[in-house]
């Protein structure tokens, strides 16, 4: 059984994002393809030790300041030495400036992974003097993976190391999503009906919501947005001086009835307009509940995910008028909305099943442990 120490910023239960569900998925299908997963991550919580979700153990450093939407902790030094003295192979989930730092400060010489989530898009001066030990790190590392082709040939970071970079699309398992119960799609049903556009994201700024609301107004469609986050209150505000009844925003919610409403949408809505949005688990799971898709082309995993009029829409990012137009299209044409979703449910049971992305990694934890063996 190989051990896997993944390392990230935040993780359940803290926080709810893509790169956590990715941990997840990759931690709780390793088992069967003889993988032990352990996750290191920061809390404001404090220092918690080895608390189990599913079938990992987590653990966690008390963050003790935050620079730049970074944490550190000086307890996690401590704590990442221990925990990597235990595993065979380190899995670092980037961007993350402080792990790059404990890598060299502990001296890892263990086989290492980089799943490369997203480029470092919004901080520019402090990407500026981070870029050295950046390199530096990315340099260091066994191997660098990207969760889609689009990423890869569009991030100027990961053409310098073009030959360590390898693509392993995002998964997902279905069974790990809860059967609803007929009392909550009621509840909904009555809330927000049974038609609508759904919206799943933490609400920050390169998720596009402020356009998204823009189109609803022009529309008049309903729209569902799920999901908490730092330009919330702004989004209220707009959404109240726009007089928008036909827009609900419902908050961060539980599985069951994130899946509820993923079941009743017409269809999903993701507008992010820039490359801080490297993926869109969302459209996944759009995908996987056979829905059509709409997103916007800023050449990133979006695009690999949703392919123009084959599995929905992509429109230009940050056009209101495109969004508009092409929630417009898909509400009136239910026919074409329905062939787009069979088609996103194909591609998804090809390409983003979680089965393959944990066995794709499985391979790559292989390689490298039997390539830094031999030397």
């Amino acid at each position: 059984m190989l051990k896997v120490l993944h390392f990230y910023k935040t993780y359940y239960p803290d926080t709810f994002g893509g790169i956590e569900q990715v941990i997840y998925q990759l931690s709780e299908s390793g088992a069967e393809y003889g993988v032990e997963s352990t996750v290191l991550s920061l809390s404001k919580r404090g220092d918690i030790n080895n608390q189990k979700i599913g079938e990992q153990r987590v653990f966690y450093a008390k963050t003790n300041f935050e620079v730049a939407s970074t944490p550190f902790s000086l307890s996690c030094i401590k704590k990442f030495k221990e925990l990597a003295s235990q595993a065979d192979i380190i899995h670092y989930h980037y961007p993350f400036p402080f792990m790059d730092m404990l890598h060299f400060l502990c001296r890892i010489n263990k086989p290492t992974v980089v799943s490369y989530h997203s480029d470092i898009v919004k901080q520019k001066f402090i990407f500026r003097l981070y870029s050295p030990l950046m390199n530096r790190f990315l340099s260091s590392v066994d191997c660098i993976v990207a969760a889609s082709p689009n990423y890869a040939q569009s991030s100027r970071v990961l053409q310098k190391f073009e030959k360590k970079v390898k693509i392993v699309p995002y998964g997902l398992d279905e069974k790990s999503y809860p059967q609803t119960k007929i009392e909550r799609v009621d509840y909904w049903k009555e809330r927000v009906g049974d038609k609508f556009f759904l919206f799943i994201g933490t609400l920050r700024y390169y998720k596009g919501l402020d356009i998204l609301l823009d189109a609803a107004h022009a529309t008049s469609l309903p729209v569902v947005i799920i999901g908490n986050g730092g330009e919330e209150t702004a989004l209220k505000l707009k959404s109240e001086k726009l007089g928008l009844s036909n827009v609900h925003f419902v908050g961060a919610l539980s599985d069951e009835d994130k899946t509820v409403l993923l079941e009743l949408c017409y269809s999903v809505v993701f507008p992010s307009n820039l490359r801080s949005e490297a993926f869109g688990i969302t459209l996944l799971e759009g995908a996987m509940y056979r829905k059509s898709l709409i997103s916007c082309e800023i050449g990133t995993g979006t695009s690999y995910i949703n392919i123009n009029n084959i599995t929905g829409l992509v429109v230009e990012p940050g056009n209101v008028n495109s969004l508009r137009d092409a929630m417009l299209y898909l509400w009136n044409n239910p026919r074409l909305a329905l062939l787009y979703g069979e088609n996103a449910r194909a591609r998804f049971e090809a390409k983003f099943m979680a089965d393959k992305m944990v066995a794709e990694y499985s391979n790559i934890y292989r390689g490298i442990f039997r390539k830094k063996k031999s030397l």
